[in-house]
């Protein structure tokens, strides 16, 4: 049956949809489908290839690609003609993209977005690219040059293109293959030389790894400030400590309204690309928090603070959840909303001020970025901060009066899970009740829409009504990881064992026969390969975090099988940690708490007891990377780490312990912080 039609005379089947991304494209003139088996059902029926577009909202580039030719008349009749079209959303299917992207790296030797894929109606890849303009350009066809060469190889060669796309989606099969480390694994030989191989690549002048573009090295950041904590590191805190601070002083930063953008594309941290991800957020909240943890630095408080209140300003959605993205354009132009010219700030703040505050923020009469405006950069503290304070208000209350960019309101489970664990972090080392509660409400939101009756999760949400796509890897082991951070900053026990069921779903419903995990469950979808990527991205791969779960909860339970668990993982992925540690930052770190660890501490009290409070953050403040935390009442405890505690004279109590061998219990927080 055919759906409701709009302008451009087809069905609009993406006009309900979860994804604002598919909503985006519903009123284009291309006869969209959303993924899945009417699509290639219609395929088989025309005998045509299926034209597959994988994109995400805050994508500058799937914009262009997007106005040039999926709104133009002509090059919408092309593709309704010869192929039936189907657009995916990466960040709600990162299965789907995961596999296809895999087929672009291997057919072209490169990938990104927007994804351009020709598949066979079995699902095959035949052909692969990524942008394509409207007209030739640099050596590139046009799209619509694509489309006819493919149409006319598939009506004169289709053995061929079937063929080829046979080959590829059996290389596609084979590569998830993970084959672990043979004998022991030696925690410290990996670490200390993943630190060996990043100083290799690491920018001395400017921080980073390798040069532009440049992305956030979050992971890598965590990793060796953890080896910093456990063996004092000098190297390692060179480079983290280089790296954060040159991001948090340069455009990449929201010098005005916090937060980080999603890369930048000059070496210096200058120049962004000015989408603002939840992921790198929260995963950067955690990373600065953790640099103030270490040595007391004023520069990462601020932007621990200043990204957590972007998170809960900006990206906070009605229902209590944290939305996926803000667009990288706004007006029509990229950056429009950020960058400022010499002119706008003295007619902001008048021209003293405002050329002071050009000087300030690194603003010239060339610019850095297009029409002579510039991103403001601090790499300077300014000589009194209230005066700064004042003038970042104003100019704040000047841009908002600018048209915002738009916002990707989804709410993605492991990205919200990365969130809650940094925020509730961050509320009981910053004190500042606002980011717990804000976790709090977030993690109820993921309980309430995002798990099922039977315990499985849904992977996205929008307006508090679950979409359909289930919940690969990354989104049991990340919320797990924020509801294990929501137990220890709580001592709410139904925290715990919420984590502990979404663990028994990984190793239910993921394992492979070879001690690791697929990135989909059993019971998926079956694509044309089961995807398995051991690799960080923009966010960390999904066996890493399950290893991460693993670990805490091994502390936690004393379950030995925990620990076998996330051993067997580190095995698995030691080869790549140890030749491009880059792409293994998350798994490094997990490597560095099971060298250390486990470290516990036990904390016992009567519920919002103020000693019990006390101790708890003192617990929070200790830098071991092996550490876990656990509280509660004495009476009610239900983690096996408080069993038997007892109260001191009454008082509240903490008990720390190593490999599960317990110190005398202290009832005042220097004494825990001296542990």
């Amino acid at each position: 049956m055919m759906g409701p039609r709009h302008d451009g005379g087809v069905p609009n089947r993406l006009k309900d949809a979860t994804s604002p991304y598919l909503q985006q494209h519903a009123d284009n003139p291309v006869d969209w489908y959303p993924w899945g088996e009417e699509a290639f059902a219609a395929a088989r029926e025309r005998d045509v290839p299926v034209f597959l577009s994988v994109g995400y909202s805050a994508c500058h580039w799937c914009h262009v690609m997007a106005h040039e030719s999926f709104e133009d008349p002509a090059t919408a009749e092309q593709l309704n003609a010869d192929f039936v079209a189907v657009k995916v959303d990466r960040e709600e299917r990162p299965d789907v993209d995961a596999v296809y992207m895999g087929a672009t790296q291997a057919m072209t030797g490169q990938g990104g977005w927007p994804m351009s894929v020709m598949l066979t109606a079995a699902g095959e890849p035949f052909f692969a690219g990524t942008y394509f303009p409207p007209e030739p350009r640099h050596g590139m066809p046009s799209f619509g040059q694509v489309l006819a060469a493919v149409t006319k190889a598939w009506r004169e060669r289709r053995d061929e293109l079937e063929s080829v796309g046979a080959d590829v989606a059996g290389h596609l099969r084979s590569v998830g293959d993970v084959r672990s480390t043979e004998g022991g694994l030696d925690l410290d030989d990996l670490t200390a030389s993943a630190v060996r191989k990043l100083a290799e690549s690491f920018d001395e002048q400017h921080g980073g790894f390798g040069g532009a573009p440049k992305f956030p090295p979050s992971m890598l950041c965590e990793f060796l400030l953890r080896g910093v904590a456990r063996a004092g590191d000098p190297q390692a805190l060179r480079m983290a400590e280089r790296t954060l601070e040159a991001m948090a002083r340069g455009g990449i930063y929201d010098q005005l309204g916090g937060g980080f953008a999603r890369y930048s594309v000059d070496e210096r941290w200058a120049v962004p690309h000015f989408e603002k991800m939840l992921y790198d957020n929260a995963l950067l909240l955690s990373g600065y928090l953790h640099w103030w943890r270490l040595d007391g630095s004023p520069l990462a408080e601020r932007i621990a603070r200043g990204t957590a209140d972007f998170l809960i300003r900006e990206l906070g959605t009605p229902e209590g959840g944290f939305a996926s993205a803000l667009d990288a354009d706004s007006d029509g132009r990229e950056g429009a909303f950020y960058v400022w010219t010499p002119a706008q700030l003295r007619e902001a703040l008048g021209d003293a001020e405002g050329t002071a505050a050009a000087d300030l923020f690194g603003v010239t009469s060339a610019g850095n970025v297009e029409d002579g405006a510039s991103t403001l950069t601090l790499r300077a503290d300014p000589p009194d901060w209230t005066t700064h304070a004042a003038v970042v208000g104003r100019l704040l209350d000047i841009r908002e009066q600018r048209p915002r960019p738009a916002r990707d309101d989804k709410v993605v489970a492991a990205w919200n899970g990365l969130a809650i664990a940094a925020l509730a972090e961050a509320g009981i080392l910053l004190g500042d009740q606002r980011y717990l509660d804000a976790a709090l409400e977030a993690g109820r939101l993921l309980v309430d829409v995002h798990l099922t009756a039977g315990g499985t999760l849904r992977r996205v949400s929008r307006d508090g009504v679950p979409g359909s796509p289930a919940g690969v890897l990354e989104d049991y082991a990340c919320l797990a990881e924020g509801f294990l951070t929501l137990y220890a900053a709580t001592g709410d026990a139904a925290w715990f064992s919420r984590a502990e069921a979404l663990t028994r779903q990984i190793t239910g419903r993921f394992a492979d026969d070879a001690g690791g995990f697929y990135d989909t469950a059993a019971d998926a979808e079956t694509l044309v390969a089961r995807p398995r990527d051991p690799t960080d991205n923009a966010t960390p791969s999904g066996q890493a975090s399950t290893a991460a779960v693993m670990v805490t909860m091994f502390g936690l339970t004393g379950d030995a099988a925990y620990r076998e668990g996330a051993e067997a993982l580190l095995r698995a992925v030691a080869g790549l940690a140890e030749q491009a540690p880059r792409f293994a930052g998350k798994a490094l770190g997990v490597a560095e708490a099971l060298a250390d660890g486990p470290r516990q501490v036990a904390i016992v009290g009567a519920d919002r007891d103020e000693g019990r409070c006390r101790l708890v953050a003192a617990a929070f403040r200790l830098t071991h990377p092996g550490l876990v935390i656990a509280q509660g009442d004495v009476l009610t405890s239900a983690v096996s780490l408080l069993e038997s505690r007892i109260l001191v004279a009454g008082r509240a109590a903490a008990y720390m312990c190593h490999d599960f061998v317990c110190d005398l219990p202290v009832t005042e927080p220097d004494q825990l912080l001296r542990s």
